[in-house]
């Protein structure tokens, strides 16, 4: 793989959730440009809305966001192609997020419906194993549709915990994963979010704050440890100018970390935020011409988004100076499209 171009999988719904979708796709990206070119199908495998990879080896990993979940392994060629490897069941409905941990020892799983989390050890060859645990979350909000019961979304590994952002709950939980049993500990809440916040996905800054988009709330807000074992809400802000129904999707922030960028759906947009570090400003919102954000990454100077319903991935070039988004080119067609992931070569250990 020369550094001419670089790869991005992009995970999708296949019919089995009304998508279009079949499988894991390939795109190869101009590092110089950001187009993308679609060099179609990698792997036939259902609903594989979410991927990750093995920190040092060349696995891939997909959830299968299904009834009865499945986690599926993949071992990545050099030219991108995928070997299947296994399938675990994760033992929950509809997985909906994964995560490898920094000692790619485990992979743990978000299960959206059962709202529980699951954690499959890896061996030598990054190949999962039955599960090891399964944590039920508990909870309810004040949304009698989406909040009857605990919804885990996000799994990210953070030193020796995990968090589980619980749209469900209104929590942001922490969980201590003994890397032997492979068995998470007892949760206690990180965060303690507003009630009918509805936590999507978070992320930490470098220097230690935790951002939070509120799926139900369509609200940013942000925390800071203060000591308790929860952290202290230090702010809120809307995340969308729009008017009528906003549910926020993905929330990455720029290399440097003074911009924060979120992907709205209803209005279709991802909004800019400057980032100070105590507070959030937004300057910007700007179409993303494409309908339901659900994913985006952001690639050098460019930040791509996944647009599940109008079956697209737009690719927008970010201005060093203002960290504000511009479209460029025509989006790439791209059925059910539901996560992309950058496939990162460097990491790879031979």
């Amino acid at each position: 793989m020369g550094s001419s171009h670089e790869y991005v999988f992009v995970g999708c719904y296949t019919g089995d959730k009304g998508g279009e979708g079949d499988g894991i796709t390939l795109l190869r990206r101009d590092p110089v440009t950001g187009d993308l070119i679609r060099l179609g199908l990698a792997a036939r495998t259902p609903s594989p809305s979410f991927l990750a990879q093995h920190p040092t080896l060349p696995v891939l990993y997909a959830v299968n966001e299904l009834n009865q979940g499945t986690v599926s392994a993949f071992a990545v060629a050099p030219d991108c192609s995928l070997t299947p490897l296994t399938v675990r069941s994760t033992g929950g409905s509809d997985p909906c997020h994964l995560a490898v941990t920094a000692d790619g020892r485990h992979v743990v799983v978000a299960n959206y419906a059962s709202g529980s989390v699951s954690v499959h050890p890896l061996d030598a060859d990054g190949v999962p194993g039955e599960r090891s645990d399964s944590l039920i979350l508990s909870g309810a909000g004040p949304d009698p549709e989406r909040q009857t019961g605990p919804h885990a979304h996000q799994v990210v590994p953070d030193g020796a915990d995990v968090l589980i952002s619980d749209l469900g709950s209104d929590r942001v939980w922490r969980s201590r994963l003994d890397v032997n049993s492979g068995r998470l500990g007892l949760p206690e809440p990180a965060v303690e979010a507003k009630p009918g916040t509805g936590p999507r996905h978070l992320l930490r800054s470098a220097d230690g704050a935790l951002l939070l988009v509120g799926e139900l709330s369509g609200t940013l807000s942000w925390y800071r440890p203060a000591g308790a074992p929860a952290l202290e809400p230090r702010g809120e802000i809307a995340v969308s100018t729009a008017s009528g129904q906003v549910y926020p999707s993905e929330i990455t922030m720029g290399r440097d970390g003074r911009f924060v960028y979120v992907a709205n759906r209803g209005p279709d947009t991802v909004s800019t935020f400057a980032w100070d570090g105590d507070s959030v400003t937004l300057i910007a919102e700007v179409p993303v011409s494409g309908v339901w954000p659900r994913h985006m990454v952001l690639l050098g100077d460019h930040l791509y988004v996944t647009n599940q319903r109008s079956q697209n991935v737009t690719i927008f070039r970010i201005d060093p100076e203002t960290g504000i988004p511009g479209l460029q080119g025509e989006p790439t067609g791209e059925p059910t499209p539901t996560c992309l992931l950058r496939w990162n070569p460097p990491m790879i250990r031979s």
